[in-house]
């Protein structure tokens, strides 16, 4: 596998997955290259910017402690420069700041906030690693909906989806993940009491990759698992087939959405639920763009090297369809 050819192949795959799907022969070119990456790391060593994306999880828990330092050293721009520079990332890039809250800190506080005495049924949250600490608010929406629609929600305890070490071939360190994640959810999520995903790429890790990572006697509970891990428009539309939820539970909106589906999510289930769950709201025009990867692919966009490349898929169809939308 280490040969200079195939690193120079395999250096502007996406890992979006599209080839598993769109390709006649259904080769998933992303595992094989994570795979490949990982037998390059064991005689050469991780590179740092390898390293520190496949801990990025771990290194936001930590910023957590000092969110005000860290985010403000990701977001000043001469510091945030000297970060870019040590990662070789491009300095057209915004580091992601932190949260203020953890989103599992503010669905808890919800929770005491907001009781529900006959609910649908209990479902498990799981919060993953880019929306727990970059976009806490959105989880904190999306458990509300839940909460609101009647069912109990409840975050348990897990660890990271392993997803960004996947990707960057640290295919050890997700192992681990992976195996923990089996440990703590394969006797508590059953059908009855889903596991739902809001991050396509973290739950569908769940299904896609974890049956091939964990050890050989752990691999049917990590299929059983995976057979209850749903993202959230998955959910939605089984309790609308189920008859839990309609269109009555939504305020009408007049107006118009425009739908651009994740890769991953594209690729292993489509986008066919999530306009479907969009269309339950009554006057809404839902338009699913018809784009492929949006470019940023993980963190791909934020690549010295691929930055050019991420800003052309980009402009390919959904720049300019959202330009001019």
């Amino acid at each position: 596998f280490d040969i200079p050819e195939l690193s120079e192949v395999l250096d502007t795959c996406l890992a979006c997955k599209g080839c598993l799907s769109e390709c006649p022969s259904n080769v998933d070119m992303t595992k094989l290259r994570s795979e490949i990456l990982q037998q390059k790391y064991d005689r050469h060593g991780t590179p740092l910017r390898s390293w520190m994306v496949a801990r990025m999880a771990k290194m936001e828990e930590l910023g957590a402690m000092v969110r005000l330092f860290y985010n403000f050293f990701a977001t000043w721009k001469p510091s945030s420069w000297v970060i870019k520079k040590i990662v070789r990332f491009s300095t057209e890039r915004s580091i992601p700041a932190l949260s203020r809250y953890s989103m599992k800190a503010l669905v808890k506080k919800e929770q005491a906030q907001y009781r529900i005495a006959r609910p649908i049924k209990k479902v498990y949250l799981f919060a993953d690693e880019f929306t727990n600490h970059q976009e806490a608010e959105l989880g904190l929406t999306f458990a509300k909906l839940l909460m609101r629609l009647g069912y109990k929600v409840e975050i348990p305890k897990h660890v990271e989806s392993g997803r960004a070490a996947i990707s960057k071939g640290c295919l050890k360190l997700a192992k681990k993940y992976a195996i923990k994640n089996v440990e703590l959810l394969a006797d508590k999520v059953s059908e009855s009491h889903p596991l739902i995903g809001i991050e396509p790429s973290c739950i569908l890790s769940f299904r896609d990759e974890y049956p091939d990572l964990v050890p050989d006697e752990m691999r049917e509970k990590a299929k059983e698992l995976s057979r209850n891990c749903l993202l959230f428009d998955e959910f939605i539309m089984k309790e609308v087939a189920e008859g839990n939820i309609s269109s009555d539970d939504f305020k009408e909106l007049q107006g118009e959405i425009y739908l651009h589906g994740h890769c991953h999510q594209k690729s292993l289930i489509g986008v066919g639920k999530c306009a479907e769950m969009l269309r339950l709201i009554s006057g809404a025009k839902v338009n699913v763009i018809p784009s492929g990867c949006c470019g940023m692919a993980g963190s791909f966009g934020y690549e010295k090297e691929h930055y050019e490349i991420s800003l052309a898929i980009g402009e390919m169809v959904l720049f300019p369809t959202v330009r001019k939308a």
